[in-house]
């Protein structure tokens, strides 16, 4: 009984032993690492085209010898517009950018002067804006900001017409270039439809310097220009909503990996 004993507990040590060998040869297994998460850059130039539809209103004071009186008008219309700029990315979600944009169209409205039996149809015809930019980004390809800058608008001459029956007055308001400032805020978002490209949505409002018109005659040589004020005081103000198709340059995936 003992022999058999002894030489089961051999037959036992001799099978175990080559398993323990490749327990200890064998390394324990490790998990791959988590893929790496992307970290996509702002950083980089881009270009854009698009439109929007604008409201301007202005205070126009009509200057008499002795007196002057006060109204308002406004206008509203669609536009295009195009834009370039750069950005910057820094302290890891913060953006900041400078850009320039272009807009095109037919903003227009009719201008009345107090106190008179005259009124005209004023027309924006275009307008640039440059500034900067401060945003945020919400997400890898969501970018929140708000912007600001100098603005230009140009509107054109306008003849005054007779309340009474729609004639010429032989008067007209010459042409414009008005300067002043804006503030915007916006998003900038990308589309999966192809690396780069983006759509971005802004409002702005802007602000405009006052100007003094001095009436000019331009009655034909059979008419004479009524009897009217010497000249208009206008300040203008307008508010804008545009989107647009941006090409961002540098858009092409990661720019780094983060583990």
């Amino acid at each position: 009984m003992k022999k058999i004993l002894l030489t089961a507990a051999a037959l036992a040590t001799f099978v175990a032993a080559p398993a323990m060998a490749a327990d200890l040869r064998a390394p324990a297994y490790k998990a791959p690492p988590p893929p790496p998460v992307p970290v996509y850059s702002w950083t980089g130039c881009y270009v854009g085209a698009g439109g929007g539809y604008g409201m301007w209103n202005q205070d126009i004071t009509t200057n008499w010898e002795r007196t002057s009186q006060e109204t308002t008008a406004g206008g509203r219309g669609w536009f295009g517009t195009v834009q370039v700029g750069c950005d910057y990315q820094f302290s890891s979600n913060w953006v900041i950018g400078a850009f320039g944009d272009w807009d095109f169209g037919d903003i227009r409205g009719n201008a009345g002067l107090p106190d008179t039996n005259l009124f005209g149809h004023e027309r924006q015809k275009w307008s640039w804006a440059a500034g900067a930019r401060l945003g945020y980004v919400v997400i890898p390809n969501l970018l929140a900001y708000v912007s600001g800058g100098f603005t230009e608008a140009h509107f054109n001459a306008f003849a005054l017409l007779r309340e009474s029956d729609g004639a010429s007055s032989g008067l007209v308001i010459p042409a414009h270039t008005y300067n002043g400032w804006f503030l915007g805020t916006g998003y900038e978002y990308g589309l999966s439809l192809l690396p780069g490209l983006f759509w971005k949505t802004e409002y702005r409002y802007s602000q405009f310097s006052g100007a003094d018109l001095a009436f000019v005659c331009d009655a034909g040589p059979q008419e004479k220009c009524i009897v009217g004020p010497q000249s208009i005081h206008a300040r203008k103000f307008e508010q804008t909503i545009r989107s647009e198709l941006v090409w961002r340059f540098n858009w092409g995936g990661p720019a780094r990996a983060a583990y």
